[in-house]
């Protein structure tokens, strides 16, 4: 195995990386104290999914959890669960991942434990068909079955009847014409009621190989028992890794687009989006992270000074922004909720205020206020083993490259006005965006 060594901020000893001969990664990580955290990254999500399976990397993380051939279905969470363990996963484009957090107990037995039932969940998920559920017509109204097929439907709808969802949908939709990050993580109906086992197991055999997983253990252990108890209990049996895929990358609209639907709604919903940089360009990444909070991060951003505390008269109930990272390229957003007769005056504020940000430029006070609060976020994500199992998948599978958190702290004091200044011109171009509104019925 190839072993490389990380040093992670605020730990008191380097992480340890071991590649194995098949691709899978292993991380290990020390941190003082009763509790453990065991998880799986997999570097698959609605990246490699196309029209005709798209929903199929969420739907898989839901019957992962559905027994395999030593475990029978709800035996998993049951044995965890009763050792005070904390089971989840989750789903986004890049990745889906699995962990367990538990009291690792004494000599690391539960610790132990959770690493064997882990392993053989993401070794050897059955998928049973009692389990999924049949495939079903939509219009169908007979059908009641409750199995996870249906679950999964049901959330879908309950997310898609979500006013910020819909904006957003239309939003990111339209940021992009070929790549995949165009489409909704959960998927629709339409699909999920028809994909079948055979597409669930075959889409689980190509993309979560060796080479794409990643398993981190982070807890007070003896690292070599526990790699060789990882090594012993991932034992892939020759399976092989994932083809590679390349995506074709977009490039921002070159005018700025506008998409404006109608719902049962009281008041005007509006989101702009833009595409940033890949998410292991730490320093462009990081500005954009300064950026937003500068402008649109909690009551003493500019955007809430400006459009709300000090309007004459309430046009916002609230207006913020966010950064999302991607690993190939970050999103970046502005997001209002307005009263919708005054929603063609909120539009032309919030895009006074970009242009403030060229016109107005950001002070030194400005982004050493905002260094400091992501210095605290980043401290505090080490605080706990489920945060930084979570920061360590997040490096890893995104920015593919661990090693960069080793001078995030050194990168982020380096970033200076110009800098800041540099990436608003780059990638918060007015022209460059995406506008999605949803304004009530009728307007």
């Amino acid at each position: 195995m190839k072993k490389t060594t990380v040093k992670y901020p605020f730990l008191t000893e380097d992480v340890e990386i071991y590649e194995r001969e098949n691709g899978h990664k292993i991380v290990l990580a020390h941190k003082e104290g009763d509790m453990s955290n065991v998880s799986t990254w997999v570097k698959t999500g609605s990246i490699n999914e196309d029209d005709r399976i798209n929903g199929i990397s969420h739907f898989l993380e839901h019957l992962m959890f559905k027994g395999t051939h030593k475990h029978k279905a709800g035996e998993f969470d049951r044995i965890l669960e009763a050792k005070g363990a904390i089971v989840n996963a989750a789903t986004w484009k890049d990745y889906t991942f699995y962990y367990v957090t538990l009291p690792k107990g004494a000599d690391c037995k539960d610790l132990n434990l959770a690493i064997e039932l882990h392993a053989d969940m993401m070794l050897d998920p059955i998928l049973p068909e009692e389990e999924i559920g049949a495939p079903f017509d939509l219009n169908d109204t007979t059908v009641t079955d409750k199995r996870e097929r249906h679950v999964v439907i049901e959330e879908i709808r309950m997310r898609k009847d979500q006013n910020w969802t819909k904006i957003y949908n239309a939003c990111n939709y339209n940021m992009y014409t070929k790549h995949p990050y165009k489409r909704d993580v959960i998927g629709t109906p339409e699909i999920i009621s028809q994909v079948t086992r055979d597409d669930i197991m075959k889409y689980y055999q190509t993309f979560y190989s060796p080479e794409n997983m990643t398993t981190i253990i982070v807890g007070d252990f003896d690292k070599d028992k526990i790699l060789k108890k990882v090594e012993k209990e991932f034992d892939f049996k020759g399976r092989k890794n994932a083809p590679k895929k390349i995506n074709e990358i977009d490039t921002p609209t070159q005018t700025k687009k506008i998409i404006e639907s109608s719902a049962h709604v009281n008041t005007a919903y509006f989101m702009y989006g833009w595409l940033g940089p890949f998410a292991k360009d730490i320093k462009g990444t990081i500005c954009l992270d300064i950026i937003s909070i500068i402008l649109g991060d909690g009551t003493s951003s500019r955007l809430y000074q400006n459009l709300i505390e000090k309007q004459p008269e309430p046009i916002f109930n609230m207006v913020n922004s966010e950064h999302y990272q991607f690993k190939e390229g970050n999103n970046f957003f502005i997001q209002a909720n307005c009263k919708s007769d005054k929603k063609d005056i909120a539009i032309e504020l919030v895009e006074k205020e970009l242009a403030n940000l060229i016109t107005n430029p950001i002070t030194e006070q400005e982004m050493l206020k905002a260094k400091k609060k992501i210095k605290s976020r980043f401290a505090y994500s080490a605080e706990t083993v489920s945060e930084i199992g979570e920061t360590i998948g997040y490096y890893m599978t995104v920015c593919e490259d661990l090693k960069l958190i080793e001078e995030y702290l050194k990168d982020l004091d380096g970033i200076t006005i110009e800098d800041l200044k540099c990436t608003i011109d780059t990638y918060l171009n007015i022209n460059n965006s995406v506008l999605s509104i949803l304004v009530p019925e009728g307007n």
